[in-house]
């Protein structure tokens, strides 16, 4: 097998530099455990030095390129990326143990993230207001200048199309630290964008651990916005420091989304999407639909149609393209059974199998479909990042909406019934940043923006929204008489 790692990743992008850090650390491939290679352990000399080559950029070339150049140049990039697919998707599913299904999918979806916020860069308009006679009024949307984006190690493709793509679009020049866990497609973004031609210092990349490069760069005060998707205990502490600097965050958390399945819902057409939502990348997804809901008068046919699903599944090595992957680590596989072992006292409706050439030392667990479970029970409340489910019965609307809404979170939500008053009543109840009707995900739509509320986070990502979070709004009067 030819190796995808086309560059050194024991470097960080600083500027028009590619530096050793003092140290590497092993990444390890979740799919047998072994040692995969060694990455830049960059700490908080790095990151002062990035955060120092992008405010030079911003004070520079990149400050001063058009938006109409900047959308060009993001338009190159998404093309290269295009002619990487298959490099990048290996790279994930070594790095991440994603399916390379998924991975080619992320890939994808970074190129059209590209694409997006290259066609969007020249359409981010300010407003005149009509004011007072003699005066003319107008605002501009400009760059907060130097920004910060800390991406998570399940989706690291996709985050960094979402953040790093609205920062750059709208003229921020951007410091990325990459999860210690996966980053190797951050480092391929890198190389892909100076191939493009962005200038020095637009984009930095300081791969390391997040007690070091990561806190460093949240606490920095040359950071003018920082974008930070994760835990919710991680993403406290990174608000916090920011605050320090009277910095804005855009946080996207956890989730506990659920799917509410009505009497009258479609199941087969359902069925995927209930399923999918929840072992998609081995479950290690915020949006992840973790809690299905179930109106009692289908909820025992439904509870055999995922039961047959969930034991039709298999779990194997990234590469051989399995529907479910291994987590990303050791660690994560032994979070994940500890939520296991918290359900003994649980139905357990049906499980998926380890296959037969899945390493031992892989980062395993069986998909797990939990039945019958109390909607206060752990398991329907906290967070697992694993492919576990729980089917929970109600009885009624209001029945259904006091569950969806019962715990800290509110990322995205399902909602499937053929009754249209409906869909809308409950679309407005649902506390929760995302609703999808009859459908799951929408495909990953980039176009679509994403955020949550509670525990789940604040801000916007995505779409055209993300343009307003990544600039300031400043506003024109001008008195003539």
């Amino acid at each position: 097998m030819t190796n995808p790692i086309w560059f050194d990743p024991t470097l960080c992008l600083i500027g028009d530099r590619w530096l050793p850090a003092p140290d590497t650390l092993d990444l390890r491939n979740p799919s047998d455990g072994s040692t995969l290679c060694a990455i830049a352990r960059g700490g908080p000399a790095e990151i002062d030095a990035a955060v120092t080559a992008a405010q030079t950029a911003r004070d520079g070339a990149w400050g001063a390129m058009t938006a109409l150049d900047r959308g060009r140049i993001l338009a190159r990039l998404g093309q290269l990326i295009e002619t990487r697919i298959e490099d990048l998707a290996r790279i994930e599913a070594l790095d991440v143990g994603k399916p390379l299904t998924q991975a080619r999918a992320d890939a994808q979806a970074l190129a059209r993230y590209m694409e997006f916020y290259a066609g969007a860069a020249d359409k981010l308009h300010g407003q005149t207001i009509p004011y007072l006679d003699g005066y003319t009024v107008y605002t501009l949307r400009e760059p907060h200048g130097v920004t910060g984006h800390i991406v998570p190690w399940n989706y690291p493709m996709q985050i960094i199309g979402r953040s790093v793509g609205a920062a750059l679009a709208t003229g921020n020049a951007c410091v990325l630290k990459p999860a210690e866990e996966a980053c190797l497609t951050a480092l391929a973004f890198a190389h892909l964008a100076q191939e493009a031609g962005l200038p020095p210092g637009a984009l930095n990349v300081v791969p390391g651990l997040g007690a070091e490069a990561g806190a460093a760069l949240a606490a920095h005060p040359g950071i003018q916005h920082l974008s930070f998707t994760g835990s919710v205990a991680t993403g406290a502490r990174v608000q916090a420091a920011a605050a320090r600097n009277v910095v804005p965050v855009t946080l996207e958390l956890g989730g506990k989304s659920p799917q509410i399945v009505f009497d009258d819902a479609d199941l087969d057409a359902a069925l995927p999407f209930l399923v999918n939502a929840g072992i998609q990348n081995a479950g290690q997804t915020c949006s992840a639909a973790s809690r299905i809901l179930v109106q009692r008068g289908v909820y025992d046919r439904l509870r055999r149609a995922m039961a047959q699903a969930y034991a039709d599944l298999t779990v194997g090595p990234a590469l051989s393209d399995p529907r479910v992957g291994p987590l990303i680590s050791a660690r994560q596989q032994a979070l994940v059974q500890g939520c296991l072992d918290q359900g003994r006292d649980l139905v357990i409706a049906a499980q998926g199998q380890i296959r037969a050439d899945a390493p031992k030392t892989g980062a395993y667990v069986r998909p797990t479909l939990f039945a019958d479970v109390p909607p206060d029970h752990p398991l329907a409340q906290q967070e697992i990042f694993g492919p576990v489910q729980v089917l929970i019965p109600f009885d009624g609307e209001d029945d259904a909406v006091a569950i969806a809404n019962g715990t800290d979170y509110g990322l995205v939500a399902g909602i499937w019934t053929r009754d249209g008053a409906r869909q809308m009543r409950l679309a407005k109840r649902i506390r929760s940043g995302q609703v999808f009707i009859n459908n799951y995900g929408a495909g990953g739509g980039v176009e679509l923006p994403f955020g949550g509320t509670g525990k789940s986070g604040h801000g916007r990502e995505k779409g055209f929204e993300a343009l307003y979070a990544f600039t300031q709004l400043k506003t024109v009067a001008a008195f003539h008489g």
